[in-house]
């Protein structure tokens, strides 16, 4: 890991040395807009720096907030954060033959993984290879997931709860598109190394599936030999927007050692519908995401420790102002609101039949500032309820955040 930290600074401490010598040196490519892109495209659709003739382009983003918030009352004062810091290198090995690799370094530092690195070899629109470090392509975040991309600073509940974005794996599978007039189709499918068992045997004490993210050797080994299955697809209309349903299941126990059955093969699978609109006439951007999760428990284990899962976003952005501001052509100020909720036991209980109340609901208004469609300058106001598994009382947070996010 030092060593691949030890590449990028020298590269990133290059092109400085480049630029500072020549800029004209440095070219930005731009995210392509002109196309009908869809989620799946995310992940090569952002904008990136090339120098001169290099074959190698760079880029990157940074996101920084601070928040002052509470909960009943009882406030913990301002804080200032560095959530993450991502850098990108893509480049074209041969004609269709691309490599691309996402380094991401999280809350300042303190941790640092490759959450995308792969080779994709193009044969035909319609199918294509990848092999690597792949993100799971369940749901839209976990692709799309750039900080610059959207109005919130804090990564939806679900998404990031249930779903346990960004998620990603080594791997192989497969990808396409077919267009037809104004329609895209396109499929992904993919065997990966997925979870292990800590997401029943977790300091949460409670089903929680981002506990698999810890868990680092799922580059290098499965944790039990089965892999994990993911498959997306999803259709595009120009005019109309994207609907995407996908499915993420396999194997997360450990069942067998040196030939010994340890355990049943127990299955954690993830549903999920993501959808995305513009209304065209007055530019409303609408953003929504759904996952149901199951999960085979074992019956040893407490209730508390859920079996189903479920969870979504909505968001509604409104640009209200789209004109040259404080010197920037092409500003845009915009109004946002999102709604989301993560129930993590869906059920009731046995022995009272009442139900139980482990989840969270939040909801978020907020107004972000674009002197270009690289950089948002964020204002949220966060207000959320989370009931405890015995549905007492909801414990109240409310708070304010403040922060950007920028591509460079």
């Amino acid at each position: 890991m030092n060593r691949t930290l030890l590449f990028f600074t020298l590269t990133a401490f290059t092109g400085t040395s480049l630029a500072q010598t020549d800029s004209s040196l440095i070219k930005r490519i731009p995210a392509d807009t002109g196309k009908l892109h869809m989620n799946m495209d995310a992940i090569y659709n952002r904008p990136f720096l090339q120098m001169d003739k290099l074959p190698v382009s760079i880029g990157g983003y940074l996101e920084a907030n601070s928040s002052y918030s509470g909960t009943d009352g009882v406030s913990e004062g301002l804080s200032f954060r560095v959530p993450r810091l991502s850098v990108f290198i893509s480049s074209t090995i041969k004609k269709r033959i691309k490599f691309l690799s996402e380094i991401e370094f999280e809350e300042g530092g303190r941790e640092i993984g490759i959450e995308f690195a792969s080779m994709d070899i193009e044969l035909h629109p319609f199918f294509n290879l990848r092999g690597g470090v792949i993100l799971n392509p369940i749901g839209a975040f976990n692709q799309n997931h750039d900080g610059p991309k959207w109005e919130f600073i804090d990564r939806p509940i679900s998404a990031t709860t249930i779903i346990p974005s960004t998620w990603s794996n080594a791997g192989f599978g497969v990808f396409g598109k077919y267009a037809y007039n104004k329609w895209v189709w396109a499929y992904e499918a993919y065997l990966t190394n997925g979870f292990d068992n800590t997401i029943i045997a977790n300091d949460k004490n409670r089903t929680w599936l981002p506990s698999s993210k810890q868990n680092t050797e799922r580059f290098d080994e499965s944790f039990n030999g089965v892999p994990l299955v993911t498959a997306k697809t999803a259709i595009r209309h120009r005019k109309i927007g994207e609907v995407g349903i996908s499915w993420m299941g396999g194997i997360y126990n450990k069942f067998m050692e040196d030939g010994l059955q340890l355990d049943a093969r127990r299955r954690v699978d993830l549903f999920a519908i993501d959808f995305n609109t513009t209304i065209s006439h007055i530019n409303t951007y609408i953003n929504g995401e759904w996952v149901w999760a199951m999960i085979d428990v074992p019956v040893t284990y407490t209730q508390q420790f859920g079996n189903k899962q479920q969870g979504g976003f909505l968001d509604i952005v409104q640009p209200i102002i789209k004109r040259k501001m404080l010197g920037w052509e092409k500003s845009t100020l915009n109004i946002a609101f999102r709604t989301e909720y993560a129930d993590y036991n869906v059920g009731i209980f046995k022995e009272t039949g009442e139900n139980i109340s482990d989840h969270i609901i939040a909801l978020v208004p907020g107004i972000s500032f674009r002197p270009s469609q690289l950089t948002v300058v964020r204002f949220n106001y966060r207000y959320h309820w989370e009931t405890d598994l015995l549905g007492n009382p909801s414990s109240r947070t409310a708070g304010i955040q403040f922060g950007f996010s920028t591509y460079f």
